[in-house]
């Protein structure tokens, strides 16, 4: 029996060219795709649309994305189990960034120099349990 139900993906990142692209992108996958400009409106966007993923960039203004999700996981049991795949051109080496994601699991980090948007769609659907086309 197939889900009916469109799975929905945040995405919170402050460059609009970037949002925007990995909106399309997602949407075209077949995705739902809520989008936020920093942390601040990507808290009250997850909390009031429950994506099943969300997509966080770390350097952004207002609120960063490790205090997002450092808020995301404080506040209740779904915020705790929402997969985060963190979005960065911090090294993942760096130590506060490495410790976030140990704290915050499930979370995973793709640092942006790394990656395509099929990367990202791949990573997405791994997290989240559906198959490759």
């Amino acid at each position: 029996m197939e889900n009916s139900k469109k799975q929905t993906i945040l995405v919170v990142e402050d460059e609009p060219i970037m949002r925007q692209t990995l909106a399309d992108n997602l949407a075209s996958e077949g995705f739902d795709v809520l989008q936020a400009m920093d942390g601040v409106e990507g808290l009250e966007v997850a909390f009031s649309g429950h994506p099943d993923l969300i997509l966080l960039d770390i350097m952004m203004p207002r609120m960063d994305g490790l205090t997002m999700m450092q808020k995301l996981r404080a506040k209740d049991v779904w915020g705790r189990k929402v997969p985060v795949i963190l979005l960065t051109n911090l090294s993942p080496d760096e130590e506060r960034v490495m410790k976030r994601i140990i704290e915050d699991e499930p979370a995973y980090c793709l640092v942006k120099t790394d990656w395509r948007i099929g990367d990202v769609i791949e990573k997405i659907k791994e997290r989240l349990g559906r198959p490759e086309d």
